[in-house]
């Protein structure tokens, strides 16, 4: 069968991106092949398209880690699905070896999950990535819990939607940062208990100043390089400061902040959330912990915008303009 897919042969802009015809092909041992619906998009595969990824496309390369779809075939040994059912796919592979840009695509089955009830097509495609990675961090490693302060950079992203979200389930304090004003509203709607916006200077008197001068317990950031100065100046006693990506580029540059750090005895570590989904006990309560909240309401994606398959790079291009709050989600035809 012949799908369209979409790959780049070089490393680049969303320009890099093409439409090719494919042939699917039968799934192998322990694969499922899904109809894709939908598929939400992260900045992990604009970094990937780019070269800037943690692992380096092996060119020519597909992309596409997440995706809403109905299984259509299944190879050996799969259990638990059935042909015909909605399915999620979540980020769970090398897309040096699979990718749902496309109208069908080959997944390893362990990538694959039920959807959840009660939710649109386009919600299911925008769950497990954004999720999965905010639950790591504030419950998982931190263990947020009431009053406890959270510092969310990049807090548009659909990852930082999420950590507002969680923070607040948890009866911590969510600290949403940006860099202008124009997000300030959209941020204290989406649950932001506060807003604290970069441009007007005095980021960490502002952060001690809604902590009463306790700190941050936890600082979520996926930025990196000069902003972590920053954040060290704003963290709690015995806090941890998580970076879990580098839009800034400047990962090479990052450097551990030791004086604030012995002065007041926080850590600093680094995370992806390929931690939680490859330990299959750490995984499976933070499965039922997703499942819990979005069934009971104070988990909900947002979706900031959707794009036609037709208009990837277009999609490719919104996703990296900063301008969404929350995730961006592309549909098949």
């Amino acid at each position: 069968m012949i799908a369209k897919t979409v790959r780049f042969h070089e490393f680049g802009g969303p320009e890099v991106l093409r439409f090719e015809s494919l042939e699917v092909g039968e799934p192998g041992a322990g694969e499922v092949c899904v109809r894709i619906e939908a598929i939400g998009l992260n900045r992990a595969e604009a970094a990937f398209r780019s070269g800037h990824y943690l692992e380096k496309a092996q060119l020519p390369a597909r992309i596409g880690y997440e995706a809403a779809g109905v299984v259509e075939a299944m190879g050996k040994g799969v259990s638990g699905l059935a042909v015909g059912e909605p399915v999620c796919v979540m980020p769970a592979f090398s897309m040096n070896k699979y990718g749902v840009y496309a109208e069908r695509a080959i997944v390893p089955a362990f990538a694959v999950l039920k959807r959840p009830t009660g939710l649109s097509t386009n919600e299911c495609a925008a769950i497990w990535m954004q999720y999965l990675t905010a639950y790591g961090a504030i419950v998982d490693i931190c263990n947020i819990g009431s009053g406890d302060a959270v510092v969310i950079t990049a807090a548009s992203s659909s990852v930082g939607i999420a950590a507002i979200q969680i923070t607040n389930h948890l009866g911590g304090v969510s600290v949403a940062v940006t860099r202008t004003a124009a997000k300030e509203a959209a941020l204290r709607k989406a649950g932001a208990a506060h807003v604290v916006v970069l441009e007007r200077g005095a980021f960490e008197a502002e952060v001690l100043r809604i902590t009463e001068g306790r700190g941050a317990k936890l600082a979520f950031d996926p930025i990196g390089g000069p902003i972590v100065a920053s954040l060290a100046a704003a963290m709690a006693q015995r806090g941890m400061l998580i970076l879990y990506g580098n839009l800034s580029g400047q990962a090479q540059n990052t450097v551990f902040p030791f004086v604030a750090s012995i002065t007041r005895g926080f850590s600093m570590r680094a995370y992806v959330v390929f931690e939680i989904i490859h330990d299959p006990q750490r995984f499976e309560k933070a499965r039922g912990f997703i499942d819990g909240g979005l069934t009971a309401g104070w988990l909900k994606p947002i979706i900031a915008r959707t794009f036609p398959f037709s208009q990837i790079v277009e999609a490719h291009r919104y996703l990296e303009g900063n301008q969404q709050i929350g995730k961006v989600v592309v549909t098949a035809p």
